[in-house]
C-alpha cells in the first residue's frame, strides 16, 4: 500500500531562492513530509516584494503556515516546523 500526500487544512506556502541551500532543505523536509505546499521564488518579479509587503521580510526560504512566517536558515525552522507539524525525531 502506498503512503498518499499528507493533507492538511494548513495553507503552506515556501519562499525561495535559487541556488540556496536553507531553501532546498525546507523544501526537501516538506517533501520527505508529505506536506502539500506552494512554492513562489523571489526571483520572479514581485515575488519579492509580495513577500516583504505581506510578512515582512524579503530573505529566503521564508515558510507561511496558516498564514504564519517563519524564516532563516533551515537549521533554525526546522525546530518549528517539528513543532507545528508533530514530528519528532527527524
Amino acid at each position: 500500500m502506498s503512503a498518499a500526500p499528507q493533507t492538511t487544512s494548513t495553507s503552506v506556502l515556501l519562499y525561495t531562492s535559487p541556488g540556496c541551500p536553507d531553501c532546498a532543505a525546507v523544501r526537501n523536509y516538506l517533501n520527505e513530509h508529505r506536506i502539500d505546499f506552494e512554492e513562489r521564488s523571489v526571483a520572479n518579479p514581485g515575488v519579492a516584494d509580495e513577500a516583504k509587503s505581506r510578512y515582512g521580510v524579503r530573505v529566503a526560504p521564508v515558510t507561511v503556515i496558516a498564514g504564519n512566517a517563519i524564516w532563516g536558515t533551515f537549521a533554525e525552522q526546522k525546530p518549528k516546523l517539528d513543532a507545528l507539524f508533530g514530528k519528532t525525531g527527524t
